[in-house]
């Protein structure tokens, strides 16, 4: 059965950048390169329950030490920032890393309140402030000159220069799985980027910003469906749910034991790729493999795993 939407076929495999440091950066980076991932994402938050580096400043930095990669934000927590500025600073990363070698996925968040609130940003302006931020930023990445006057920014005409090398700017990703994003896609976006979803209802989402996205009279002719999914490898399924549920439940400070059977993809080789498989049946192109270790020791025998043992089971 055909996709409802123009998605590639090519299947890429990424990983999330952990690196907190600029010695770990360079060793995960050439463990990445090594080991056959095509992309490195990084996330975001301003404050979260463990340390977190700004991803923009991160992916400039392992992009100069990586040239041949592709980079992304999963996501970028666009609500928290000025637009100008943001446009400004990913046009610059766009141009430094070379055209299409850049995702810029965003989200508004919103489970860490206080990150919200030490911004000064009200917690329900997020999806509003996300919508016309998003416009904003293409305006100003494909306009010769923008004035703007709307409801959370306005300013008289500027012109920012350089543009982004990406003719039209790097596509801009939406994560998130409730309505609101599903419809911001259809609508703004270039792709979404979901997570903590089965792959049912990513191929319904898929559906859905299909349908969303005629019902405006929009042509989309390029799609990106990419999806992060938490991995971890072990000798059987209970060992790997036990070490996934563990260590997820300390990242996000809630009990992450019943959404780690619904969503993670647990156990030995076979069972990481069946579970992957489903994904890609659902319309999923670009993986961000989350490989949640027992600790951080074991994390780069993790991904060398993932990548020698689930990868070629995938490419067949």
């Amino acid at each position: 059965m055909g996709l409802p939407l123009p998605i590639d076929s090519a299947i890429r495999f990424g990983i999330a950048a952990s690196a907190t440091d600029g010695p770990r950066a360079k060793a995960q980076v050439e463990a990445t390169k090594a080991l056959g991932y095509e992309v490195m994402w990084a996330g975001d938050h301003v404050a979260f329950t463990g340390p977190i580096n700004d991803p923009l400043t991160q992916l400039s930095y392992l992009g100069a030490l990586a040239p041949e990669l592709t980079f992304g934000t999963s996501v970028y927590l666009l609500p928290l920032r000025n637009p100008v500025a943001t446009a400004k600073v990913v046009a610059t990363l766009d141009r430094m890393l070379g055209a299409d070698r850049f995702i810029f996925g965003v989200g508004v968040g919103g489970e860490f309140a206080r990150e919200y609130q030490a911004c000064g940003i009200p917690l329900t302006e997020r999806g509003g402030r996300m919508n016309e931020s998003i416009a904003l930023i293409k305006r100003l990445w494909n306009e010769d000159k923008v004035g703007h006057r709307g409801k959370y920014f306005s300013f008289d005409e500027i012109r920012m220069a350089p543009k982004p090398l990406t003719p039209g700017g790097p596509p801009i990703w939406i994560g998130g799985r409730a309505e609101a994003a599903l419809k911001r896609a259809a609508r703004l976006g270039d792709g979404w980027m979901p997570y903590v979803i089965t792959a049912k209802r990513m191929a319904d989402g898929l559906e859905f910003i299909a349908a969303e996205a005629e019902r405006h009279g929009r042509k989309i002719q390029r799609f990106g469906a990419g999806v992060l999914i938490f991995c971890t490898l072990d000798s059987s399924y209970e060992r790997a749910l036990e070490v996934a549920a563990d260590n997820l439940s300390k990242r996000y400070a809630t009990n992450f034991r019943e959404p780690a059977k619904r969503y993670c993809a647990l156990g030995r080789a076979e069972d990481v790729a069946a579970k992957i498989n489903e994904y890609i049946a659902a319309g999923a192109r670009d993986f961000e493999m989350d490989i949640v270790a027992r600790d951080r020791s074991s994390l780069d025998e993790q991904l060398a795993r993932f990548a020698k043992e689930v990868i070629p089971l995938l490419r067949k």
